[in-house]
Formats: structure tokens, C-alpha cells, sequence
């Protein structure tokens, strides 16, 4: 067994997980694979077995169900461990799935370690670290206005962690992606990984980009969130035409471009849809004239779109929505904000200071 974990995180050593699937699916580290002793089924008729009748009968009953399956699982596991022969397997508590399955590997002549503690071991170390890490870091928060391109900016510096890109969502209204947000633990799990192993780097200072609370439904941790906060913003400053260009590549270009491999010929009446609703959502934060201007806007500019496939007429609506609900709302968070602002400057300007640091 081991519960070297940090060694785990630095190594990016394959785990296998043989918790069920619905336990995997609520959680799981950003290196491991889930093959099950246990389908959900099985998992969920020997709980019920143990809670009526106890420990002996529950294995018992494991025997009965997953006995008849022994070849099949411990095929699929020794075919990973023969990809990945550093791996380490797992369960909940580092208790009796584990040990089973460590046994019938080595059946077939394969070792491999176990994690002592199992995933609960391991999970808290990562949340304790996280919070130790994120308490100890001097960060520098890059901040500017929607579109001036600071992920872009932050992806440049190796000293930095995208928030936004571990939680798979730009964190704005219309930030979400075709494909679906990492469960919470996957994130904060995600989140301790990134966080150890910038600590194991040494650097001076730990770059993020300016976020709320929430990206998308993930939410950052409140102890982590506020510790992170205690750095210093160094500002973006952007001209808007490039900003509506950005946002029009992310918005537009790009989504458009995801939407059609993810829906095929559907691609443009789902992408629509999505950019439709996100204006829906800003409704009453913009008002009913704004909503209704910008609105009728994006309907012009779609309608243009499916007739000639000219998408130009999109930056009208754009341009709109930075300067009539973004821009309103950055500048009322950098007036409550107390954040010290240590510097402030164009793209290159702001890459060229990070990068000093």
C-alpha cells in the first residue's frame, strides 16, 4: 500500500478505480480510469444485503453476483495495468473492493499497489493541500473587461492555473461549451492537482484570471476562493473593436465550429438556441428596451446568417452586449472591489510584466 499521494499528483501516476460507475461519475481524480468490482446493481443489492443481514452475508452475496464475472473484470484491469504498469488501484475506504480485486490480479501474476486510505484518503489530502497552498500563495489576478482576452494571456505564462478551463465554462452567461461542466468534486479535484503541482515548480507568484464565486454551476471553494482573492489585479486593458473581434471568434466562430461537429447539420439551430437563451437569461440585469434592441439585433444577424452565411452582422449584438451589460457590471465590481491594482497596461505590456514575475 501507499499514501504518498504528493508523489501520486507529481508523477500523474494511472490510478484504477473499482468503485462503481455512479460513484466515479459523482467524483474522481483527474488520472484515474474506473473499472468496477461492483456495476451499480450489485453495489446497491449488497448494501441492502449488509444493512439486513450484516457483513458475512453481504460478502456472501458479492461472492454469488461478481464471482460468475471474476475473468471478465480482472481481464479489463490487466490489460490497463499491462498498458500502464506503474498504475495504483483503489476504492472508497482502501478496504475490502480493493483487497479483492489487489488478490485477483495477482492471481494472474500481476502486483500492484494500492492506495492505503482508498479515496477518501486521498481526497482529503488533496482538500487540505488545496487550501494550505492557495493560503500560502502570492497570487496575481489578472482582471480586465469581458472579451480583452485574458485567458488568452494567463495560457502564456507557465506560472498560472485557467480556472475557467478546469471547470469547462468561460464564467459569464453565455461562457457554457457544447460539452458538459465536470461534476463539483472532479473540479475541486482537478483544482488540487493543478495547485500541488505549481507549489512542487517553486514559482514566485501564482497567476489566475479574475473570477466570481461561480463558473458556470461549478463554484470555487469558499476558503480556497478567498484566499485566492488576496493577491494583487494586474489590469487588461483592451480597445473595444478587438474586444467584439474576441468575442465574436469565442462566441461565434468557434462555437459555431463545436456545434456542428457535436449536432452535425442541427449544429446552427442548436447554436442559436443556446445564444437565444443566454440573452434571455440578462433580460431583467439590462432592462426591458435594452433586452428587446438587442434582442431583434440577434435575430437580424441570424437570420442574415442562415440566409447568405454571412456572420458578420453578429458583431452589432456584441458590441451591444459589452457596452450595455458587461461593461456596466465590470465597472461597478472594480469600484466595490479591494483588491490593490499593481499594474495596468495593453496585452503585451501585461504579458511582459507577469512574465518578470
Amino acid at each position: 500500500m501507499t499514501e504518498d499521494f504528493r508523489r501520486i499528483v507529481l508523477e500523474n501516476r494511472p490510478l484504477i478505480d473499482v468503485r462503481a460507475p455512479v460513484e466515479f461519475n459523482k467524483g474522481a481524480f483527474p488520472t484515474a480510469v474506473n473499472f468496477p468490482l461492483m456495476t451499480d446493481e450489485e453495489r446497491h443489492l449488497i448494501g441492502i444485503r449488509y444493512k439486513e443481514q450484516g457483513n458475512a452475508s453481504a460478502v456472501q452475496l458479492g461472492k454469488e453476483l461478481v464471482g460468475p464475472l471474476k475473468q471478465e473484470r480482472v481481464d479489463a484491469w490487466k490489460a490497463f495495468i499491462q498498458a500502464h504498469p506503474d498504475a495504483y488501484l483503489y476504492c472508497f475506504r482502501g478496504g475490502q473492493r480493493s483487497q479483492i480485486s489487489q488478490a485477483w490480479v495477482q492471481e494472474v501474476g500481476i502486483t500492484i499497489t494500492r492506495l492505503k486510505g482508498g479515496y477518501k484518503a486521498f481526497r482529503s489530502f488533496l482538500m487540505a493541500e488545496s487550501e494550505r497552498i492557495a493560503s500560502e500563495a502570492n497570487t496575481l489576478i489578472v482582471g480586465g473587461r469581458t472579451g480583452s482576452g485574458k485567458t488568452g494571456l494567463i495560457l502564456e505564462c507557465e506560472n498560472s492555473i485557467d480556472l475557467e478551463g478546469l471547470a469547462n465554462h468561460r464564467g459569464s452567461s453565455f461562457g457554457g461549451f457544447t460539452t458538459a461542466q465536470p461534476s463539483q468534486i472532479d473540479f475541486e479535484d482537478a483544482l488540487g492537482y493543478a495547485l500541488v503541482k505549481h507549489e512542487a515548480k517553486g514559482y514566485k507568484h501564482l497567476i489566475i484570471e479574475d473570477e466570481s464565486h461561480n463558473i458556470g454551476r461549478i463554484y470555487i471553494p469558499k476558503p480556497l476562493f478567498t484566499h485566492l482573492k488576496k493577491g494583487e489585479l494586474v489590469i487588461l486593458n483592451t480597445p473595444m473593436q478587438e474586444r467584439v473581434e474576441i468575442i465574436f471568434d469565442e462566441y461565434v466562430t468557434q462555437a459555431l465550429q463545436k456545434y456542428s461537429l457535436r449536432y452535425g447539420e442541427e449544429g446552427l439551430k442548436e447554436w442559436f438556441e443556446h445564444a437565444n437563451d443566454a440573452l434571455v437569461r440578462i433580460k431583467k440585469r439590462v432592462g426591458y428596451e435594452r433586452y428587446i434592441k438587442m434582442h431583434t439585433t440577434f435575430i437580424d444577424a441570424y437570420d442574415i446568417h442562415q440566409k447568405t452565411g454571412d456572420t458578420s452582422g453578429h458583431k452589432v449584438w456584441i458590441e451591444m452586449l459589452l457596452r450595455e451589460y458587461y461593461d456596466p457590471m465590470y465597472d461597478y465590481q472594480i469600484e466595490k472591489g479591494d483588491i490593490p491594482i499593481a499594474f495596468e497596461g495593453n496585452y503585451d505590456e501585461v504579458l511582459e510584466y507577469l512574465k518578470k514575475n
